[in-house]
């Protein structure tokens, strides 16, 4: 069984989210110590080109035309990544909050995988459905403000709401949040919404772990 890591902070050891996650990957371990835990760093990866032959790529996609053989070849690096997502179990998204939404490269990488065809596909009705059901997706962030349900903050969150409807869209079901919050709001606050979250990141390992041990 197979956990995917995908990474969207470039802040390694300080990264308030990296904690949280650290945590959640620990207990994952300790539970399924069998279960393989793939790492996808995307502010060190070589990620493929969202643009040139590849878009053309997908619009012939998007129209039912097969992959012109001059450009199949870029479009392999394409498929690699949404090969890797889709044979994930679980799928452990790391992010911090950029700007009331995500950081630019995992849009950048969501926007490299949800591809017609292989995450979706279009019906006769030219309805699209989601084709990745059965995944369970784990999204553990960090925020500087207090973006909580309830809050002044809550309605500039775009993170939580984006992540939620793209990955609905390609038919997850089962997504999870643990969202470490603020975090800019003095040390004390800090700290204490850190170990709030490795708190309950643990706890949710703990459910996610038996969708790892079939």
């Amino acid at each position: 069984m197979l956990l995917l890591h995908v990474v969207a902070t470039p802040r390694t050891t300080v990264s308030a989210t990296l904690r949280a996650s650290d945590a959640f990957l620990q207990q994952i371990r300790t539970a399924c110590p069998a279960a393989e835990i793939e790492t996808l760093d995307l502010f060190s990866a070589d990620m493929p080109a969202v643009a040139g032959q590849n878009i053309d790529s997908k619009y012939d996609l998007m129209r039912g035309r097969p992959i012109e053989p001059s450009r199949a070849a870029p479009w392999r690096t394409i498929e690699q990544l949404i090969t890797q997502f889709q044979r994930a179990d679980v799928c452990l998204i790391s992010s911090p909050m950029w700007n009331f939404s995500i950081p630019y490269a995992l849009k950048y990488y969501i926007d490299a995988i949800v591809q017609p065809g292989y995450l979706f596909a279009y019906g006769p009705d030219g309805v699209p459905a989601g084709l990745c059901g059965g995944k369970k997706l784990v999204c553990i962030t960090s925020r500087g403000g207090d973006y909580s349900a309830g809050s002044p903050m809550q309605a500039l969150d775009m993170q939580e709401p984006y992540l939620r409807t793209i990955f609905g869209f390609v038919g997850i079901t089962d997504i999870s949040f643990v969202n470490v919050q603020p975090t800019d709001l003095g040390e004390e606050r800090r700290a204490a919404a850190i170990e709030a979250g490795i708190d309950e990141a643990r706890r949710l390992a703990d459910r996610v772990a038996p969708a790892l041990q079939a």
